[in-house]
């Protein structure tokens, strides 16, 4: 199609998969019967999930200041340590986030419109920076088992890196596996200020994705309703 930028990054969430309720009472429910059924001493639950959500909580509050991503990987080890739980030998980390993902990605749904749109943008360059606190693994074997991992040359989750969007550094990793000028890629998310600010901090033009139809100060390059606006810009700039 006449698409009139080079190269089109996306967010993730909110804007290609809609995250449904997000809960992380059920998630670990199920690291406790994963555990148990392993016959491993545990805690009070109540207790950890306490102690998990005041830990995350602080974590997630000090990444919107450093832009440093919290990651639930490293809360998931320190539950283990704190409560002294003998999980060693008997299950690895990465079976216990196995099990903790699976439920979590039970509410998450790629929206409706998205793939219809993806095929009809063949042929331009697509990658994916995605804010998460999931770790890059269980992000990938979303991306795979989602149906879309088929459309996107790269992904880059800020799990797996040192800055979180809107830091200008997550940003230019895109650019640099693009390999086209930052004014030749249009960058699609959710956020004004994660997505359109820091898009736009490294020259990139920009494309903010409201099906809330909220208000911002904020000035996107254009403004989309539906993923599927994406697909007029070529009728605008023609």
């Amino acid at each position: 199609m006449n698409f009139p930028f080079k190269a089109i990054g996306f967010d993730w969430a909110h804007t290609l998969v809609d995250l449904g309720e997000e809960d992380d009472r059920k998630p670990l429910e199920k690291i406790f019967s994963f555990l148990q059924a392993k016959h491993i001493s545990l805690p009070d639950f109540e207790e950890c999930l306490e102690k998990s959500r005041d830990l995350f909580k602080s974590m997630i509050e000090l990444s919107r200041i450093t832009h440093r991503e919290a990651r639930y990987e490293e809360v998931l080890k320190y539950l283990l340590f704190y409560f002294k739980i003998p999980w060693e030998g008997k299950a690895s980390i990465e079976e216990i986030l196995e099990v903790y993902y699976r439920e979590v990605f039970q509410e998450r749904k790629v929206f409706p419109e998205v793939e219809s749109v993806l095929k009809q943008l063949s042929g331009v360059s697509m990658g994916i920076v995605s804010n998460t606190t999931n770790p890059v693994a269980i992000k990938e074997k979303e991306l795979n088992d989602s149906g879309l991992k088929k459309y996107f040359d790269f992904a880059i989750y800020s799990s797996g890196f040192p800055f979180r969007k809107p830091h200008p550094s997550i940003f230019q990793l895109a650019i640099r596996h693009f390999q086209v000028p930052p004014s030749e890629i249009i960058f699609v998310g959710d956020s004004p200020t994660a997505d359109i600010l820091g898009a736009q901090s490294v020259g990139m033009k920009t494309a903010w994705l409201n099906r809330k139809k909220e208000k911002t100060n904020i000035s996107p390059d254009y403004e989309l309703s539906s993923l599927e606006d994406l697909l007029q810009i070529h009728c605008v700039n023609a």
